[in-house]
């Protein structure tokens, strides 16, 4: 029985240098990147609750549009990863051109949005109690620091085209050295904008943000220039400007499997600032709390986020090449591998809970509240760890529909009610409230293991 279970859920040293190949890039990368947001978070801390609370909701609000884009992407990037097994270049090349017309409808219709709404999607979280601090103050600095960060997103649009497609294509060094150097330009930048270092002017939030729009530039560019520069090992990139057409068949298949995917995304991302808002009710310390948390626990998500990518890499290309019994086989050992990393990480997460928040120049309430959520976090990561790889298994092969029910459809039926009546009519703490939300997902853990046993997702989306 043991040997059995062994050779289920245990690869042998090749199986896991080929996924950590892939896997460690996207971690170096994400790590630095998270790193790096940790650092900038501290430093717009040490200025005080009302320009951290103030930063920490727009970029919940930007999250949004982020995830979008990533929702949009994961759709084609379906379609890449299969036509790339497949050695198809021209595929690859319309999927490529579907990403850019879907990326600029996208991105205009975020600028557009907050540049009408922003002040009162930022009010929407400043309707609780002022304990932590001045709740017009942080509604000023979020203005200030929205305004500017407006102006980064064509870069990251552009960037997240040619990242994801390298991605897909099994390419993930170049988009990790583009990331590391654009955050360290991040880091430099906060480093002389926010405080005034070296003959620059001392903007505060506005700095911060400019340090962050230079940085999508530097990564856009990276990203963009290696690759046509490469094309003998990017094929599909010599005449992807040639005709920006796509053909009418492939755009019908990616709408979809991919609009499913889009909407999960955005859907998933605007739950997840409504779970935000309601615990805001519980007042800006609350805010502030949550912001410092996050900070840590997305250093620390970067172990299964990346596993996930690989899986959905690895997977989806064995798929695309016909090799189901492989696909399945190596599907459930990257689920094994990647809720076992995320034990050991949890463990490390959870001794670091009481220290981390003293980094922050902020309320000892907030520094309490913040190690209690770390804490929380800590104790769901392994079962965040099998949610996320059971979603991008079912992704992998096109179920779409089904990740939309088990994702973003889910979090709106069972969490965010969870969160809003508990927040709203009773007054249990607001530690507890983040547990019972966690709770919730004990429903979704045994759904995704149903499904992901069952094989519903084992199919190649791209065979003619």
């Amino acid at each position: 029985m043991t040997g059995s279970l062994r050779r289920k859920f245990v690869g042998d040293r090749k199986f896991y240098g080929m996924v950590l190949a892939i896997a460690v890039p996207i971690m170096i990368q994400n790590g630095i990147t998270n790193f790096v947001n940790l650092l900038d978070n501290i430093m717009v801390g040490q200025m005080g609750t009302e320009q951290m609370s103030g930063v920490a909701i727009v970029n919940q609000l930007i999250f949004v549009y982020n995830l979008c884009m990533f929702g949009g992407m994961s759709g084609a990037g379906i379609f890449t990863a299969q036509y790339f097994g497949q050695k198809d270049e021209e595929g690859v090349r319309n999927t490529f051109r579907y990403k850019l017309w879907l990326a600029v409808i996208l991105t205009i219709g975020a600028v557009l949005i907050f540049l009408a709404f922003g002040g009162s999607l930022i009010q929407m979280y400043l309707n609780g109690s002022s304990d932590g601090g001045d709740l017009e103050a942080a509604l000023r600095y979020g203005l200030q620091y929205m305004k500017v960060m407006l102006a980064g997103l064509p870069a990251f649009m552009i960037a997240q085209i040619y990242v994801s497609t390298l991605r897909e294509c099994g390419e993930t060094v170049v988009p990790m050295t583009a990331g590391v150097t654009a955050v360290l330009v991040n880091l430099v930048f906060n480093y002389l904008l926010i405080y005034g270092k070296a003959g620059f002017p001392a903007l505060g939030v506005a700095g911060a943000a400019i340090a962050t729009v230079l940085s999508r530039y530097v990564e856009a560019a990276i990203v963009i220039l290696w690759t046509h520069k490469n094309k003998e090992r990017n094929g599909y990139i010599e005449g992807v400007y040639s005709t920006l057409k796509v053909p009418g068949p492939l755009v019908k298949k990616i709408l979809i499997k991919g609009t499913p995917l889009l909407l999960n995304e955005t859907l998933w991302a605007s739950a997840m600032a409504t779970l935000t808002q309601c615990y805001s009710v519980r007042g800006l310390s609350v805010v502030a709390g949550m912001n410092i948390s996050n900070t840590i626990n997305n250093l620390f998500n970067i172990v299964f986020i990346a596993l996930g990518d690989s899986l959905a890499i690895i997977v989806g290309q064995l798929l695309g090449a016909g090799k189901m019994k492989e696909a399945r086989d190596t599907d459930n050992k990257l689920i094994a591998f990647s809720v076992f990393c995320c034990t050991l990480t949890a463990v490390v997460m959870f001794f670091i809970a009481p220290l981390f928040p003293r980094l922050y120049n902020t309320t000892e309430q907030v520094r309490s509240l913040a190690a209690k959520f770390i804490t929380v976090q800590a104790i769901f990561m392994p079962q965040n760890a099998f949610l996320h790889a059971a979603y991008f298994t079912l992704r992998s092969g096109g179920k779409t529909i089904i990740t939309f029910f088990f994702d973003s459809v889910f979090i709106w039926v069972v969490s965010v009610p969870i969160a809003y009546f508990l927040g709203r009519y009773t007054d249990l703490n607001v530690v507890y409230l983040l547990a019972m939300v966690q709770i919730g997902d004990w429903i979704k853990c045994a759904v995704g293991f149903i499904l992901v046993k069952k094989g519903v997702w084992i199919q190649n989306i791209v065979a003619s």
